[in-house]
């Protein structure tokens, strides 16, 4: 028994160590948008969908060593692939440099076509083996249950994803993540070659395994039992997958939050597959009701205090997730038909990753999914609570649940179609939502059209004509970067500025007659607003300067151009805690200062609430042999326009750093760790500097 226990754990270990690895890995390439997450956990989605048909397949009225002979062959292509991958890439899962997009026109196609490249093989083979370890478990161990072992196959899961950012990042470059997983891989086809050949050696048919009685026994194979196992699995997979969307990016983008609603969805797993005792139908429609609750409190006061926002929804999430496995687990079939629940459970969750990624982003404005998949957790419990109906209190039950049902889906299109109220614009694509509202300012004494991207203000422009020109925000005239340039010896003299992060273009209010000022941008809908669509902001039509606008992402945009001889280089990428670690390596700095002029200045803006990029751009000061220097600017009296800002300016210059505006504005020195290790493409760490 413990041979297929090693086995089902290892491979789930394997299959949630590899995710954020190749994420990890692709995150630069796409301008290290979350996005890339969420489509990475689709094409993974889809792979275990087809490793369980592949699974339901295998072991149909086929003999023991006919699927021995299958699963062993396929196996070994899957091991030549690691070895051929490991001799003409940097890993054996990692892709060459040379594998970079041309152009992010359709991220989430060539998103998948590198997974499939580089590890959908061998994660196929992992998908396949708890089903399949299972069917021969059952085989070997007739009229035991294999269903804990499907809990097995998830707390395994569970510590594969706790341990990638809090053990492996730390310690290992992504080149060795990739060589000790493709080992792990290895050990793993060994010792599932070894239960394939177990398996050979069973005579004997398999023994149904007797599962606990429900008003659904005697249907479990039928059109309705097997939509039921669909639609369980998709509104927990569209739950999980909106969750996530919803507090990483509209609640607070705080680093590695999207490991907390995974790990519930995957405890959820754990708890209702281990035994039955963890789920009570009556229990949790009670707590799901105080969830739904707690809920619509947050809806109600939108700036409830974000960490009790952060429990709300994991709370939700973890009652909904329950709820939906704990009935899917109710629902299970014996083992002559276990492959076949674990197909239709797996294409329900790849249906609803399909949901979010590929159909809610081009449908909806905002994260409508959100109410729709827990609308549709309460109409499924509805439905399944009304099968009690036989009984007076089972009767009671599925009206007060069906009633529930009725009254949460009604206002969950309420919700939908007010979400959206207020804002002057709003628009969804890959990169998430973008909203324009106008809001007053200065002590309510000026209206200004503001743009967020999730809850992360990119910046405002004033409403009144005579103050659209004042630079706002973080580029305030007192901020570092206002200082910077107006300081700078070629100001006014055909000065060229290139800017990473587009915004609202607010630093083009600075450019005068001569100047060039070069814009770096990967979200269209950014680009489109910044341009003037829907006459919002005006910063780059207004500008005397010459102002050029670059679609693509601004790492590999400059590393085609090369030669730009920027005065200044800003980057504007860091406010929020979504940050993108591909333009802060060793690497990207080589790109930089092929762009810059000799004495240029380096200014990049480090305003964040919970990241300290200090210690980062020291070292990388430290490596390049350039002088440092961090301008704090406080929001208040003297800074009517803008907000509380820390930019950090970098030159070979000093004499750039030493004008009376700058040095009287300059933060101490000797308040931030220095013992940091310099990030590379290989290496980063953002544990080192949480706030």
């Amino acid at each position: 028994m413990i041979n297929y226990a090693a086995c089902i754990f290892l491979s789930a270990f394997l299959l949630f160590q590899i995710q954020p690895i190749l994420s990890k890995t692709l995150l630069p390439w796409f301008g290290g948008t979350p996005a890339v997450w969420s489509s990475a956990m689709l094409f993974f989605q889809v792979a275990l969908t087809g490793g369980y048909a592949y699974s339901n397949w295998l072991v149909r009225n086929r003999t023991n060593k006919k699927q021995t002979a299958i699963h062993l062959i396929l196996m070994g292509i899957s091991v030549c692939l690691v070895i051929y991958l490991w001799i003409i890439w940097p890993s054996p899962v990692t892709p060459a440099g040379s594998w970079k997009p041309e152009s992010v026109a359709n991220p989430v196609l060539y998103i998948f076509f590198l997974l499939t490249i580089s590890v959908g093989l061998p994660f196929f083979v992992l998908s396949t083996n708890s089903p399949l370890m299972q069917s021969w478990f059952s085989r070997k161990n007739p009229g035991r249950s294999p269903y804990w072992l499907y809990a097995l196959s998830n707390f395994g899961s569970l510590l594969g994803l706790l341990a990638y950012p809090t053990l492996v990042e730390p310690a290992l470059t992504l080149q060795r993540q990739g060589w000790i997983w493709a080992g792990g891989y290895i050990l793993f086809v060994l010792i599932a070659g070894y239960n394939a050949i177990l398996t050979t050696r069973v005579v004997h048919s398999p023994v149904p395994v007797e599962v606990d009685p429900s008003p659904m026994d005697g249907q479990k194979s039928r059109v309705r039992t097997q939509a039921l196992w669909i639609l369980l699995s998709a509104s927990a997979s569209i739950l999980v997958l909106a969750v996530t969307s919803q507090i990483t990016q509209e609640v607070a983008p705080i680093p590695f939050l999207w490991v907390l609603p995974l790990s519930i969805y995957l405890l959820s797993f754990v708890f209702a597959f281990s035994s039955r005792r963890w789920y009570e139908r009556k229990v949790f429609t009670l707590l799901l009701m105080l969830a739904t609750a707690a809920w619509v409190y947050v809806i109600l006061n939108p700036y409830t205090n974000f960490i009790l926002q952060i429990v709300i929804y994991n709370f939700l999430l973890f009652t909904a997730a329950m709820v939906c496995h704990g009935e899917l687990y109710a629902l299970r079939p014996d083992s002559t038909l276990l492959t076949r629940f674990y197909l239709m459970a797996s294409i329900g969750g790849a249906l609803g990753a399909l949901i979010v990624n590929l159909v809610a982003p081009y449908i909806f404005p905002g994260y409508w999914e959100l109410y729709i998949g827990f609308a549709l957790v309460w109409v499924l419990l509805a439905v399944l609570s009304y099968q009690h109906k036989s009984t007076p209190t089972g009767m009671r039950f599925g009206l007060l649940t069906g009633a529930m049902a009725t009254a949460v889906s009604i206002f969950m299109v309420f919700l939908m179609f007010i979400s959206t109220s207020g804002d002057l614009f709003v628009q969804r694509n890959f990169y998430g939502v973008v909203h324009v509202k106008q809001i007053k300012i200065e002590k309510g004494q000026k209206q200004a059209n503001t743009m967020y991207h999730g809850s992360t203000i990119h910046g405002l422009q004033h409403v009144d004509e005579a103050s659209r020109d004042i630079p706002t925000s973080y580029f305030s005239t007192t901020s570092g970067i206002g200082l910077a340039i107006v300081n700078h010896p070629r100001y006014g003299a055909g000065m060229r500025v290139g800017v990473l992060g587009l915004g609202v273009g607010t630093l083009a209010a600075y450019g005068q007659v001569g100047d060039t000022y070069r814009f770096y941008e990967i979200n269209p809908v950014v680009i489109d607003l910044a341009n003037g669509q829907g006459d919002y902001f005006s910063f780059l039509a207004d500008s005397p300067a010459s102002i050029d606008v670059v679609a693509g992402d601004a790492r590999i945009s400059l590393e085609k151009e090369l030669d730009n001889q920027f005065d200044i280089l800003v980057l504007d990428v860091f406010s929020s805690d979504s940050v993108p670690v591909h333009l802060l390596t060793r690497e990207a700095f080589d790109i930089y200062l092929q762009n810059m002029a000799v004495d240029g200045l380096f200014a990049a803006n480090i305003s964040n609430v919970r990241l300290d990029l200090r210690p980062v751009f020291w070292q990388l000061a430290q490596y390049y042999d350039l002088q440092m220097a961090v301008i704090q600017n406080p929001a208040g009296e003297n800074n009517p326009d803008g907000f509380t800002s820390s930019w950090v300016l970098l030159t070979r210059n000093p004499k750039l750093l030493a004008a009376p505006a700058l040095t009287e504005r300059m933060a101490p020195m000797d308040d931030f760790r220095t013992d940091i290790r310099l990030w590379t493409d290989d290496y980063s760490n953002l544990f080192q500097i949480v706030k």
